[in-house]
């Protein structure tokens, strides 16, 4: 639980800075710093900044009256319920940490055997 808080906390601070990719830098970092297995460095990366990413979706949902969710869904040619938007976000931008935690893990496995 803590090393999902952990990634979850640190990719928050680094998403108001940098880049959305950013996540899988902090993810990488994090698995590459501490010794998880590659099948939890995905998971937890993948749960902290999913959550983030949801909470942050719904944040602008709700602030924007589901106008925004509404549009970005008629762009990305999804139906027209919000739902799928507001389930899809958390599911890439946990994709992208996950993928970018297991490399942290990999890569530390490739340096330190």
């Amino acid at each position: 639980m803590i090393p999902i808080l952990l990634i979850a906390l640190l990719s928050l601070v680094a998403q108001l800075i940098l880049p959305w990719w950013s996540v899988a830098l902090v993810a990488f970092a994090f698995c590459f710093g501490r010794p998880l297995s590659s099948g939890r460095a995905f998971l937890y990366s993948f749960i902290g900044v999913g959550i983030v990413w949801l909470v942050y979706a719904l944040l602008q949902h709700l602030q924007s009256g589901g106008i925004l969710t509404g549009r970005m869904s008629e762009v990305l040619k999804l139906p027209p319920n919000p739902v799928f938007l507001l389930l899809l976000t958390p599911v890439l931008g946990g994709l992208v940490a996950g993928f970018g935690g297991m490399a942290g893990y990999w890569v530390r496995k490739a340096i330190k055997p």
